[in-house]
């Protein structure tokens, strides 16, 4: 069975060699990616020996599951494989961290990080990179559809707006955005000149990504921006349609109560003859 996700991450279940033991594969464009800035690191200490040296051909991660074996523990096995694409992603964030923090022990106020690039969608991209007292992620994005291009627009400036305007967000990550220009960090990068692109910019702080539940968070959250983003726009025109079909209704119903009544109209009997007065 194969299975589709967002970002184009492709799933496929099967029973190879026995009915008894499950293969999960995932394929994504930019798998390659990530095991450069330590995937499989992640995967490994993750899944231990339920990931397999050798993927199924197609496909950059296979994890292998004896259902005999995990009979006991079946919840936790398969919260684990909900999160293959979460933990797979989360490498280059780590690594930031780890950067970050290791910066911070040597109390250092200048680090030299690689900046690290995450092509997880067609035309858009994920890049982190760590400082001394700070990580920055920035995400490209792309829209082609115009009225996409204004909901995109609304809702990425609200994002900067509303930390401003809300004294309970003051804790939360900063958030930039630009439209056709990047980012500082990225000025050296020959992209794409287009009205089409835009960037948003998360600055995270130490406080955003505390070792424990909160630096798990903050990965998992971070990661579906672009997806929560493309739900809220999606959302927002399914609303406007909706106010619009009721607009309609309304304004029939005003034309149909507007017409006027035929006084003078013919009369006739049961036959079809014309009836008049005498």
């Amino acid at each position: 069975m194969t299975v589709a996700d967002f970002d184009g991450v492709t799933y496929r279940i099967s029973t190879p060699d026995s009915k008894s033991i499950i293969n999960i594969s995932l394929g994504w464009a930019c798998a390659a990616e990530l095991f450069a800035h330590g995937a499989k690191d992640v995967l490994r200490r993750e899944y231990g020996n339920l990931l397999l040296d050798t993927p199924e051909q197609g496909y950059d991660v296979t994890l292998s599951i004896d259902l005999e074996a995990v009979s006991t523990d079946a919840e936790e096995i398969i919260r684990k494989v909900s999160l293959l694409k979460r933990n797979l992603l989360a490498a280059p964030f780590e690594r930031a961290f780890a950067e970050q923090e290791q910066c911070e022990k040597e109390q250092k106020t200048e680090i030299k990080s690689e900046l690290m690039a995450v092509h997880y969608r067609q035309e858009e991209a994920i890049y982190i990179k760590s400082n001394f007292d700070r990580i920055t992620v920035i995400f490209s994005t792309t829209f082609k559809d115009e009225t996409d291009k204004i909901f995109g627009k609304v809702f990425l400036q609200e994002f900067v707006d509303a930390r401003r305007r809300v004294p309970a967000l003051q804790n939360a990550p900063q958030v930039l955005y630009s439209l056709r220009e990047p980012p500082l960090e990225l000025r050296h990068l020959n992209l794409k000149d287009s009205d089409d692109v835009s960037y948003v910019t998360f600055v995270l702080f130490p406080n955003h990504f505390v070792t424990g539940d909160v630096r798990e968070e903050t990965i998992s959250r971070i990661q579906i921006f672009r997806d929560y983003l493309h739900y809220h726009i999606k959302c927002s025109k399914a609303y406007m349609h909706t106010r619009m079909r009721a607009r309609v209704r309304d304004f029939l119903k005003v034309l149909n109560r507007a017409k006027p009544e035929i006084t003078n109209a013919e009369k006739k009997t049961a036959s079809g003859r014309t009836f008049r007065r005498s």
